[in-house]
This record gives structure tokens, C-alpha cells and sequence, in this order.
């Protein structure tokens, strides 16, 4: 077994944060829609969160946002002339498609791809699909600069591979990591990767939803799992409870998180929860590891507080001690299910003692946690050094960014903000400077 360690590369908010309530299923986004935003609050929360878990020394990192807005797009569609003709004209007569071509969502980075580890591959190899976002039209051109990015900052073909998306179609919506999770019983080690979906594309039978869309189909699990070289013994395929998803359970990070060879999970999460965790056993016997499943039963947390809170959409972090620490946004403490659950959970002697808690609160009210916000990436100490450097959180790293956001973010956006072009222009010079900071020049496409 190779010396390994989990980067999580944490999406850095964009500088045109907004509440567009554009996700139809995600509860607290849609609550939110219209609302004024704090661009620089949203960055700097998040920015706090990677230096505080770095200092800690776990392997932390950070994704560079997208551009915006999406003139590329809007000019699709059919509103031409100068970006600031485009802009006026989406404002007059398509205000919906304005919105989608300034999202915020980008910042979910867990949503950016799929990540294998080379211990789990067949070739060896990184591997990175990513995802392609098809459920909504707000999200459904990041796969763009998505796979642009990962290509510059995992550059060496000998380490990585970096897959184009799935075809953009139903049968493979893809929505990346928020639905999959990995097992092992350390990062460097042979593992079982666990793909979480909400519907089968070619199976009109199979359970469905019936108010919310299922955003991750089985197919798309299977096309990835075989393009990454998964072994079938060690890969493990689960559908979503149909009636969670309807209750705002979008993804399965929103009711469920695994790490090493815990599961920290909700008793509602899985269509057929013995099944899975059936699965999950035989599969880890496979590599000489056992399943620890950490189950929260709906009278002590009901799905509605899960969601609310969002518990489940945290991140579990190995420590050094062995245990594990369960990063949550401020919204755990402020809900008394919640917050009472967690305060036994800490207590009771099993995987899970200590409570990280961040305020996220800008992220949080657009639809997205802790764990919404990074992509996770196990990587040996020469893949680590083969990656590019610029992006992972330093001391010298923040004292950059944190000057970078209050030089180029507003503290404050509306959505008659949208029509703005010289929000557009703010935009373009803050990540023309990223670039420079973070030393990945023409990472944009400005063409």
C-alpha cells in the first residue's frame, strides 16, 4: 500500500455570487431566490474554511471559479450585439435566462466530476470524469471549463486522466461527486467506490420520484465506473429513496457522506437500505475491510431537519489519532434535532468525536454545505507533487486571496445587478488576476 492523502479541492466563490433560485428540488436555494448576496462575505467564509483545515494539516486545496456570465450562451440563444446589448436584452426578455448564464453554482465543486484513485483503477492512473450537469440549464455548461481546469491542474498524463463528460443526454445525467463516495481502509489502499443514483433511464419500471427530479441516472454510474477501470467486486450501485428526493434530498450527499469505512448516513437514504449495506460488506470483504455504517434514525433526526440543517451534506475528515471529525456549517447547532443528535453522536465512543463547525451562511442560503463545496481527491505523494502547486491553501496562498476578494468583490448583488456590464467587467479583471495569483495563465477562455 502507497502513502496516500485526501485533497479537498474547495470551490472558491465567484464574484458574481448571486441568488438566482434556479434549482428546482433544492429546497433552500429556491427559498432564497432574489435575494440580495454578499459576494465578498461568500468568499472570505469559504476562504476561512480552507485556511482553518489546512492549518489543521489536512491536504486542502482550491478550484478556481467559474467565468461570468455565460456570454457564450446568451449569444446561443439568440441575444446579440455588444456584451452589454446581450445583457440588456436577456434582462427585457428573458430574465430566467439571464440568471442562469450569472450562476453562482460553480462553487459546489462536488458537483465539478467523478474522482477515482489510481489504487482503484485498472491503469494506475488518477482518474477524473467530468460531470455533465444536463438536469438543469444553469449548470449544464460548466462541464466546460470543468474539464478545462482539471486538465491544467492534473497535467501529467503518466498520473492523471481527464475523461470528457458523458453525452448530455437523460440517460447519463451525470451530476459528479455529490453522488458517490468512496471506501477503503486508508486512502492509499485498494478501496469500493459507491455510486448513489435517483433513476434508471431504461427501466420505466423502477421507482421514481414524483414531485422532484431523480438528477443522477444508473446508466451514468456504469459509463463511469467503466471508464475509470473500476473492478466490478469493489463497485457498488445504489438507488436514492424516491420519497427523500422529494422531500429536497437532491443528492445523496444531502442525506448520506462516507469516509475510510465509515457511513454516516440516514435510516431513509437508500430505496432499500439492507441491500445496500449488504452490498457495501461483501464488497469491502473483498480488500480485507469492514463497513462501519453510523445510522440516524428519523425520530431522533427527521428527514426535514436533515435537510433543513444540512448534517449530512458535511464533510468527514480522517485525523491522525485515527478518528474522524465531521465538519458542519453553523445551521447544525441552530436546529435542536439536529444539534442534540450531534452532541450524542460525539459522545458515544464511536468513529466520530469532534464537531468542526464553520459559518457557510452565504453558501448555505444558495443550496450548498461543506461538502457541496469541495471535490475530493486521494493522492499519492508523487501524484501530489505531479499536480499543479498554485492551488493548494497555504498561508502565503490566503494572504493573496484575501486581498484579491476585497479588491475585486462587491459586497452586495442584486438581481437587477445582472444587467450591470460593468459587474461583467468586474468580473472578467477579478479572475484575469486569479490567474496571475494562482499561476495558471489562460486557464480562462476569453475568446
Amino acid at each position: 500500500m502507497r502513502n496516500a492523502r485526501e485533497f479537498n479541492f474547495d470551490g472558491l466563490v465567484g464574484p458574481s455570487h448571486n441568488y438566482a433560485g434556479l434549482s428546482f428540488g433544492n429546497v433552500a436555494s429556491f427559498n432564497n431566490v432574489k435575494s440580495a448576496s454578499n459576494p465578498r462575505q461568500a468568499a472570505l467564509q469559504g476562504l476561512a474554511k480552507m485556511r482553518a483545515l489546512a492549518a489543521r494539516g489536512f491536504a486542502q486545496a482550491v478550484m478556481p471559479p467559474q467565468a461570468r456570465p455565460n456570454f457564450r450562451m446568451l449569444r446561443q440563444v439568440g441575444f446579440s450585439g455588444t456584451d452589454g446589448d446581450v445583457l440588456a436584452q436577456a434582462w427585457r426578455e428573458a430574465p430566467v435566462i439571464l440568471s442562469c448564464a450569472w450562476s453562482a453554482s460553480p462553487m459546489w465543486t462536488a458537483n465539478a466530476a467523478t474522482v477515482s484513485p489510481s489504487s482503484d483503477t485498472a491503469d494506475g492512473r488518477v482518474h477524473f470524469t467530468a460531470a455533465n450537469l444536463n438536469n438543469k440549464l444553469h449548470r449544464a455548461d460548466e462541464h466546460v471549463q470543468a474539464t478545462r481546469t482539471l486538465r491544467a491542474l492534473f497535467a501529467n498524463a503518466d498520473r492523471f486522466v481527464v475523461h470528457d463528460p458523458l453525452p448530455s443526454t437523460p440517460a447519463f445525467a451525470d451530476e459528479g461527486a455529490a453522488n458517490h463516495t468512496r471506501f477503503a481502509s486508508a486512502y492509499g489502499a485498494a478501496g469500493v467506490e459507491f455510486f448513489v443514483y435517483g433513476r434508471v433511464e431504461f427501466d420505466p419500471s423502477a421507482a421514481a420520484p414524483k414531485k422532484y427530479p431523480a438528477r443522477q441516472t444508473l446508466e451514468a454510474s456504469q459509463a463511469i465506473a467503466r471508464l475509470h477501470g473500476l473492478d466490478a467486486a469493489r463497485t457498488v450501485f445504489a438507488a436514492q429513496n424516491p420519497d427523500v428526493i422529494d422531500q429536497g434530498v437532491f443528492h445523496n450527499d444531502v442525506i448520506a457522506v462516507g469516509n475510510g469505512n465509515v457511513l454516516f448516513y440516514h435510516e431513509q437514504a437508500f430505496a432499500d437500505e439492507a441491500t445496500t449495506l449488504d452490498a457495501l460488506r461483501r464488497a469491502l470483504g473483498a480488500v480485507d475491510a469492514d463497513l462501519a455504517p453510523v445510522r440516524v434514525a428519523t425520530s431522533a433526526v427527521p428527514v426535514a431537519d436533515a435537510v433543513a440543517s444540512y448534517l449530512f451534506n458535511s464533510q468527514l475528515l480522517s485525523k491522525r489519532d485515527g478518528r474522524m471529525a465531521l465538519v458542519v456549517p453553523h445551521e447544525c447547532r441552530e436546529n435542536a434535532a439536529v444539534s442534540s443528535y450531534l452532541a450524542e453522536l460525539v459522545a458515544s465512543g464511536g468513529p466520530i468525536d469532534e464537531l468542526v463547525e464553520f459559518d457557510l451562511r452565504q453558501s448555505m442560503r444558495n443550496g450548498g454545505g461543506p461538502a457541496c463545496l469541495r471535490l475530493r481527491v486521494s493522492l499519492t505523494d508523487d501524484e501530489a507533487a505531479a499536480m499543479h502547486q498554485g492551488v493548494i491553501m497555504t498561508e502565503d496562498l490566503y494572504a493573496q486571496l484575501v486581498p484579491w476578494v476585497e479588491r475585486h468583490y462587491r459586497d452586495r448583488v442584486e438581481p437587477r445587478d445582472l444587467a450591470d456590464p460593468q459587474l461583467a467587467r468586474e468580473c472578467a479583471a477579478a479572475l484575469e488576476d486569479l490567474e496571475r495569483i494562482l499561476g495558471l495563465p489562460g486557464l480562462y477562455d476569453w475568446s
